[in-house]
This record gives structure tokens, C-alpha cells and sequence, in this order.
């Protein structure tokens, strides 16, 4: 018997058993479907179990729009077993969108297959299992389906809280209380002691664990500050600056997804309890400090400012509203105070006065930022985020760095603009620097008592005069090297500068025969004028004229003439 052709099957062939995976769409395990027949058989009941309490005065159905759903609910209960009914209702486009998919989901209560199940997700209120029936919205259906879920079943009502109507769910209630956030104390309690920061409750208010409960009833400044949080219904509550920055989970919307709309600056004000380390007791902070505080603390509960940065944006919008005195981070000093300021940095007595000269020249007041800038300010206050004088002068340095060795050294423009720029690119740190400094003009200073200007004299008086001096800038050492370096009567007189200091030694070899016998016959005047010179600039028992006498005796010994004047 002959076989029968085998059959070749193309895409698409409607005879072809095929797998539709939908988006969206799932097998229910038996514990969703459990849940599922729990909630679908209360609501079967009872469709009003998905209604909250109403603690507000309701208008007239055609003019408010919770009024109009709540008559329209009633007549969806009413038909509650009509499926036919329910399945023309579920699918209009016209009407209350609640009561549209009520009736989706009492058809669905009255079916007895539920293993596939579509999947409801949100950012903010989670995810959820629900079956899905109608044009009703996926996040009505699943709220009414999950009514037993108090952060889920606010969204059925999304669309009144547009409005302006407020609702507050928690696990022991469901309240509506109309256009005014007329907010539930059970609600609060049950919100701040379910909240990530651990609250405790008090015979005051509720505070976290850095703030007692003196400090929140008499509302005490603390040294990092803390907020201060009212609530409508008379809940005060209190937390730190650093028990906000280290929670995991943000505080401000652990609050907000317990109620619609989410907004907290409704039913609650905060205010910021802090001032500047040393600002007098007495004496009010800055209104427009306070005000862009306030502006801030409402972004931080509509959570458009993160818990971790809330205290610090406090923090500097009193500080930068502050237009008085000196401000040292988070220490405030009155314009009479400099003193206690400029102690209060840490650095050397030589840094402080530096600073001083820069702060006396100032006819503004200014801003030495944390990122190495800084800005000038029309008020007479000096504001500083380093605690320390180097990387202060490090910012202000370009800008007044000229002034400031003119002022502290004398150094004229040009040799101060030399030494403003080598400092500029090598960054030395400001204290070393304005010792060595000060100790180079020091010298300078000393230097200028010898009675001859550097290099005037002939040859090889200049090279003796020019070695004592180099010896008492850097010492005998620094003066050897030069010595075999040069020719004729000048290395003689070198010669003779390492026998008077002994040496010739490790140099001998480099020098001549008759260099050697005539520095040597120069020994005896080179010593007595280096022991003159030396005494002088170190302030002993000599004088200019015991140099010169020297200087004089050195030249005829060298059979060279000099003027004595």
C-alpha cells in the first residue's frame, strides 16, 4: 500500500500548534491564585471594601468628582451579579474610570479560572498579580484586586488626588478628607514609626536616637543641627543632620507612598535648628538665610533633595547669608574678633601674619571656596571653608601675592613679580616659604652694612669681599667650589681663602705654583678681614671702618689702590 505524501508545513499554517508567549502576562502560582480568590470573593461581598473612609463633606455627584464615583460604585454593586451587564460596562470608554474597572474585576470574581494573570509593575508603589478584564486602567485593576494592600489601593484613586483630594492608607485604615490634607493622627504614628530611620516616641514627639527629648521640646541648636518637623495634627518630630545621612532607604518617601498625592509640605512644615558655631544667642539669623532654608527644607519633603544633603545645603545657606564678621567653616567670630579668627586656622605665626597684611588690604569683603577659588562679596564679611591659613593663601595668592611682599618685605614691583610667579608654579607651602624668605631679606639687610656695594671693588679685593658674603648667606662650604674655578691673581686669592679656613686639603691639586705663593703671602689679610667682616654682620664688637682698614691692608698686600671713602 502506497504511503501518503508527507505533509510540509509553512509559517504561519493556522493548522500549526504554536506557542504565543504575551507580554505581561503569567501563570499564577496557587499562592497568587489564593490571594486572589480571597480578595475577588470579599469583593464579590462587599464591592465597598475598596472605598475609604470619607472624613470630608461631599458635594453634588455632577460637580464632585468623589461624590459622582462613590454613586457611581453603587450602581456597579448593584449589578454585581449581572455578567452580562458587567461585561458592557467594563468596556466603555465614557464614565468613572473606578467604577469602570470595578465591574472588570467582578466579572473576573465570578469566573473560576484564574492561573494566567497579567503583571502590574510600579517604580514607586511595587508590583502586583491581577486579572485583567476590560478597558478599566492596569493600575485600577490591580489597586481593587490588592485592596488589601495599603500602599497599592491608593492608586485607584489617582485620579481625584489630580484634583487636589487627599487619601491616606496605612495598615489599619484607608481615609479620604477631601481638598484639605486634614492629616490622620494614626496615620502619622503608624508612618514615622514604620519609617528607616528608627524612630522612638516620646512624651513630646517622636525623635531619632541623636536628639533628646529636652532638645526637641525646648528646640535646642545642636552643633550639626537637626530638623524640626510639625505635622497637622499637632506630631512633632525631631532628627539629626547625621542620622539622615546614613539611612539606606530615603526617609521623606517612606512617608509620601502612604499618601495621595504624595505631597508632605501639605501636612507638615519643618524648620531648620541650627546656627554658626559662636553666633550670639540673642541675635536672629539673616531673614533671607532663613528663607532659602525654608525653600529648601520643602524640595527635601517633595524628595527633590536627597536625605544625606539636606543639612549641608542648610548649613550653607545661613552661612552664605551671614554678611558680618569672619566665618571659619561652620565658626562665626564678630568683626571685633579677627584675633580669635585667624588663631582659629591652623598654620604658622608667619602664615597669620600674611593673612593679616591680605585681610588689611581688602575693601570688600570675600568668599575663599572649598575648591581653591574664590569670590569677592559686597558685604564686609570674610568667609574661609579651609580651617587653615596655607591653602587660603594659596587661593588669594595670584591675586594678591605682589602686594603682600611688598608690604611684608619691602621688595620692590619687579623682583616681587619674579618671586610671585617662581612661587605661583612650585607651590612651596606658604610657611616655609615666607621663612626662607624672610630670612634671604634678613641677610640682605645684613649685607648692606658692608661698607662697598657687591662686585664695585677691583680685582681680587671684589672676589674676597664677594666670598664673605657668600660665606654668611650660605656658609664657608658653599664658597669652596668657586675658588679653583678661576685664573690669575683671582685664584690666588682663592688659595689663600682656603688656607685662612683649612681647606686645601682635598683642593690643593687643582691650583698652581704661583698661585699658591702669592695666595699665601695674602693669608694673614684675608684672615683679618674675613674675622672683620663676620663680626660686623653678626652684630659683634666691629665697625665699618674696622673693614675698611682691612680692606686697605688686603689691596696694598695685592699692589692694588682703592678709595678708603
Amino acid at each position: 500500500m502506497a504511503r501518503a505524501p508527507a505533509q510540509v508545513r509553512f509559517p504561519g499554517d493556522k493548522n500549526r500548534k504554536q506557542r504565543v508567549k504575551v507580554r505581561g502576562i503569567k501563570q499564577a502560582s496557587k499562592e497568587i491564585q489564593k490571594r486572589l480568590e480571597r480578595n475577588l470573593e470579599a469583593l464579590l461581598e462587599d464591592p465597598e471594601i475598596i472605598l475609604p473612609r470619607i472624613d470630608a463633606d461631599l458635594g453634588r455627584p455632577w460637580r464632585d468628582p468623589m461624590a459622582y464615583t462613590l454613586r457611581s460604585i453603587d450602581i456597579v454593586s448593584a449589578k454585581r451579579h449581572n455578567t452580562k451587564w458587567l461585561s458592557r460596562k467594563m468596556v466603555k470608554r465614557r464614565g468613572d474610570g473606578v467604577s469602570r474597572a470595578l465591574a472588570g474585576s467582578l466579572l473576573a470574581a465570578s469566573e473560576e479560572d484564574w492561573s494566567t494573570v497579567s503583571v502590574f509593575k510600579n517604580q514607586l508603589f511595587g508590583n502586583a498579580s491581577y486579572l485583567r478584564r476590560g478597558n478599566g486602567k492596569q493600575g485600577h485593576q490591580a489597586a481593587i484586586q490588592n485592596h488589601t494592600n495599603h500602599r497599592l489601593r491608593l492608586l485607584l484613586w489617582d485620579e481625584h488626588a489630580k484634583a487636589g483630594h487627599y487619601f491616606f492608607s496605612w495598615e489599619g485604615g484607608f481615609v479620604y478628607t477631601g481638598t484639605v490634607a486634614n492629616v490622620p493622627k494614626e496615620w502619622v504614628e503608624w508612618s514615622l514609626k514604620g519609617s528607616p530611620l528608627g524612630l522612638q516616641k516620646t512624651d513630646h514627639g517622636f525623635t531619632g536616637k541623636s536628639i533628646s527629648e529636652e532638645v526637641l521640646k525646648n528646640r535646642e541648636p545642636t552643633k550639626s543641627g537637626w530638623i524640626s518637623m510639625s505635622f497637622n495634627d499637632g506630631t512633632e518630630l525631631g532628627i539629626s543632620a547625621e542620622e539622615l545621612g546614613q539611612t539606606e532607604q530615603p526617609f521623606i518617601p517612606s512617608i509620601a507612598l502612604g499618601m495621595l498625592p504624595p505631597r508632605v509640605p501639605a501636612i507638615a512644615s519643618a524648620e531648620w535648628v541650627w546656627h554658626p558655631e559662636g553666633w550670639p544667642e540673642e541675635m536672629a539669623l539673616p531673614e533671607e538665610g532663613m528663607e532659602e532654608v525654608e525653600h529648601a527644607l520643602n524640595e527635601w519633603m517633595s524628595s527633590r533633595i536627597p536625605d544625606g544633603a539636606i543639612a549641608e545645603i542648610c548649613r550653607r545657606r545661613i552661612l552664605s547669608s551671614i554678611n558680618e564678621g569672619f566665618l571659619s567653616r561652620n565658626i562665626w567670630f564678630s568683626e571685633d574678633d579677627r584675633e580669635g579668627f585667624l588663631e582659629s586656622l591652623e598654620g604658622s605665626e608667619i602664615e597669620r601674619e600674611a593673612l593679616t597684611i591680605i585681610l588689611d588690604s581688602l575693601d570688600e569683603g570675600v568668599y575663599v571656596k572649598e575648591d581653591g577659588t574664590f569670590e569677592s562679596l559686597e558685604e564686609r564679611v570674610v568667609r574661609v571653608d579651609e580651617a587653615a591659613c596655607h591653602p587660603i593663601l594659596v587661593t588669594l595668592w595670584k591675586e594678591h601675592g605682589v602686594y603682600l611682599l611688598g608690604e611684608m618685605f619691602g621688595i620692590d614691583e619687579d623682583e616681587a613679580s619674579e618671586i610671585h610667579a617662581k612661587q605661583a608654579k612650585r607651590k612651596q607651602g606658604f610657611g616655609a616659604f615666607l621663612r626662607q624668605l624672610r630670612e634671604s631679606r634678613g641677610v640682605d639687610d645684613r649685607l648692606r652694612i658692608l661698607p662697598w656695594e657687591r662686585d664695585s671693588l677691583p680685582m681680587p679685593l671684589s672676589f674676597a669681599d664677594r666670598l664673605i658674603r657668600d660665606s654668611f648667606r650660605s656658609g664657608v662650604s658653599s664658597t669652596v667650589s668657586s675658588t679653583s674655578k678661576q685664573k690669575g691673581l683671582l685664584q690666588a686669592m682663592g688659595w689663600a681663602w682656603l688656607v685662612v679656613h683649612n681647606k686645601t686639603e682635598s683642593d690643593s691639586w687643582r691650583f698652581d705654583g704661583d698661585s699658591k705663593d702669592k695666595g699665601g703671602d695674602w693669608v694673614p689679610f684675608l684672615s683679618r678681614l674675613y674675622d672683620e667682616g663676620i663680626d660686623l654682620l653678626e652684630g659683634n664688637k666691629s665697625s665699618t671702618e674696622g673693614y675698611k682698614n682691612a680692606m686697605m691692608d688686603l689691596a696694598s698686600a695685592c699692589g692694588v689702590s682703592i678709595d678708603s671713602t
